[in-house]
């Protein structure tokens, strides 16, 4: 059973969003960041609809993971993906959602939809609601491809990417019958959900200080690395930077290692050798921990011993 959701979506959003070839992935939020968006799994389809009298639905993305987290992290990860052209921009709609008054200085919580792949219809491509949708929803609404409103979503979407196959490469356009499909993550997803799936601790310190941070990747994305979450860990951003330099690195067996090198170069480096040895936190999550593959790599090509 394959769900989709429909959520409300701003048309200010959508129209800077629409304006923007060759995006990878956006940040579908909402300025109440007090409860988690729980109602799809990964690799299901996020919908977008106007709001009324705009009663139509003008695109989507498919789902990639769900965080709450401060509008300045939301921004340092996805840009302009948020739908926002700055920081400051974004900070002023999050405060005239809520009907606060403006702090430049104020870093609100807010709720992130994290999508891959998104698409936008031109005008002509949007697609009715579904008969069954009220004017009284706020947020959005749940349906099941296994139900005709369902299916019929379903396979609307699946004949606009189809008829747009040869101006797109993405992979949403394989869909086919209802099933889930692994969305491929980008660096914003990727930050985000690394930072999550630690629960916002520096894998080596235990650090909560979110500003200081940093989702690492394990093998570098521009040496054939991936955006999955068992090539990443979160790091505090010194160790880091020590990490990328390969002054340190991550054993198979989970623990902290501090190379000869770093006292070498700097004949310093006492607090890092104090961590030499200690155990590594591990996510909850088996498939968001670091991959022996991906260790082995950092030790064999980055590590300088």
């Amino acid at each position: 059973m394959v769900k989709l959701f429909v959520g409300m979506t701003d048309r200010d959003w959508y129209d800077y969003l629409s304006r923007r070839p060759g995006i990878e992935e956006v940040n579908f939020w909402q300025p109440s960041g007090r409860t988690k968006f729980r109602a799809l799994r990964s690799g299901e389809l996020f919908l977008f609809k106007l709001h009324s009298p705009n009663n139509f639905i003008v695109g989507g993305g498919i789902f990639a993971h769900a965080s709450l987290a401060p509008t300045s992290l939301a921004w340092e990860a996805f840009g302009e993906s948020n739908g926002a052209s700055s920081l400051l921009q974004m900070r002023e709609r999050v405060a005239r959602y809520r009907r606060e008054p403006f702090d430049p200085r104020a870093d609100p919580q807010i709720g992130c939809r994290l999508l891959e792949q998104p698409f936008f219809f031109p005008p002509e491509d949007w697609i009715p609601v579904p008969e069954s949708w009220a004017p009284s929803i706020v947020v959005g609404k749940g349906f099941d491809t296994d139900e005709p409103e369902g299916r019929g979503l379903w396979d609307a979407i699946q004949i606009r990417l189809a008829a747009r196959q040869l101006s797109t490469s993405d992979e949403i356009v394989r869909f086919g019958p209802p099933r889930l499909v692994a969305p491929r993550l980008g660096q914003g997803t990727f930050r985000i959900a690394v930072t999550d799936s630690y629960e916002r601790r520096c894998a080596v310190t235990g650090e909560k200080t979110l500003p200081i941070l940093d989702a690492a990747h394990i093998r570098a994305f521009s040496e054939g690395g991936s955006h999955e979450l068992n090539n990443g860990m979160l790091l505090r951003t010194d160790i880091h930077r020590l990490f990328d330099l390969g002054y340190v690195t991550a054993t198979t067996d989970g623990r902290f290692e501090v190379g000869r090198r770093l006292k070498e170069d700097f004949d310093n480096g006492r607090h890092y050798y104090e961590l030499h040895g200690q155990r590594l936190i591990q996510p909850e999550q088996i498939d968001a921990r670091p991959s022996a593959e991906a260790l082995e790599w950092h030790q064999n090509n980055r590590f300088l011993g």
